[in-house]
């Protein structure tokens, strides 16, 4: 009777797992169609950006939406398909006018964003929309007698480190259509499933081995010591403590550091959740507060934290 209960429980425990599996599975990426920096800067939609120093020309999306109706009968084409797909988009012109609307205007375009980190226009909307791909756009209209063609190139940017982890590209059939939504839909049809493969194998991956962010942790000059200073009953350098913290809490103890010295530290390819105990989204902000409040609770260091984008985050030692 025991044995019966026993393959009873463990056929539910299975099924659970497997649902749970299946949910996760079934969760989709969201994504934010945007026109590429190559497009934008060929056509003149640009701000120049003071990048610590640098002046910087980065795609002005607010310009390129107002001056180019067939961009945005584009990217609507576009995001319409992709939502027939099941994959939730966050529309560019509706992120932009919620920037407006809270007042973070303004912010986008001045050239100092919070004293020792500089945040470009790209990095705040990043923030603000928290898509997790972003689809970058490029095409072209070719032009042959009364036919007219699309030839396009389509980028699946992950949104947190900017690499690109999808891709499609070609022309589609010339047409003596001269509307771009069906030149776009004719032209970017046949390769859309197997580019949703690509973004859906990406985020899967995601969900089992956590999202990359890098991290920097830096020390003010007032601060009374550095990184190579001994704390804790076992006398270990603050750094290695540090390190013992990531291995613990960065999914499957992932991150590599690239820089260790006594007043830097750099961890790149820091593997967080994607998502905290209440299934919100955690960016790279929200999961650095954690490494701040155990520094603070632990060894009484007080640290101020300042994000870039979604996916750096750099904590400072010394103030708050």
């Amino acid at each position: 009777m025991g044995s019966k209960y026993f393959l009873l429980f463990s056929f539910v425990c299975l099924l659970i797992l497997n649902g749970n599996k299946a949910i996760a599975q079934a969760k989709k990426p969201t994504l934010m169609v945007v026109p590429s920096d190559a497009y934008c800067l060929k056509r003149g939609y640009a701000l120049e950006f003071d990048n610590q120093g640098t002046k910087t020309r980065i795609p002005n999306y607010k310009a390129a939406l107002q001056d180019d109706t067939d961009l945005l009968l584009a990217i609507s084409k576009i995001n319409e398909l992709m939502a027939e797909r099941g994959f939730p988009l966050k529309n560019l012109e509706s992120e932009i006018k919620s920037l407006e609307a809270n007042s973070a205007e303004d912010a986008m375009l001045l050239n100092d964003y919070g004293g020792m980190i500089n945040e470009s226009p790209i990095d705040i909307l990043r923030k603000t929309a928290k898509a997790d791909i972003w689809l970058q756009l490029t095409y072209t209209i070719n032009t042959k007698g009364p036919k007219r063609s699309l030839t396009f190139n389509l980028q699946g940017l992950d949104a947190y480190t900017n690499k690109q982890i999808a891709g499609t590209s070609g022309t589609g059939p010339s047409s003596f259509s001269a509307e771009i939504p069906v030149l776009i839909e004719e032209a970017i049809l046949a390769n859309l499933d197997q580019f949703n493969l690509q973004l859906q194998s990406h985020f899967d991956d995601l969900f089992e081995n956590g999202r990359e962010i890098k991290l920097q942790v830096k020390v003010w000059d007032t601060f009374e010591g550095d990184l190579e200073e001994y704390y804790g009953p076992d006398e270990e350098e603050l750094g290695y403590l540090i390190e013992n913290w990531l291995y613990d809490n960065a999914v499957n103890g992932r991150f590599s550091t690239s820089t260790f010295t006594a007043n830097q530290l750099v961890i790149e390819q820091l593997r967080i959740p994607l998502y905290d105990e209440r299934q919100r989204a955690v960016d790279a902000r929200r999961w650095g507060r954690s490494l701040k409040k155990y520094l603070k609770k632990k060894f009484m260091i007080e640290s101020k934290l300042m994000a870039k984008g979604l996916g750096e985050v750099i904590l400072i030692l010394g103030e708050s």
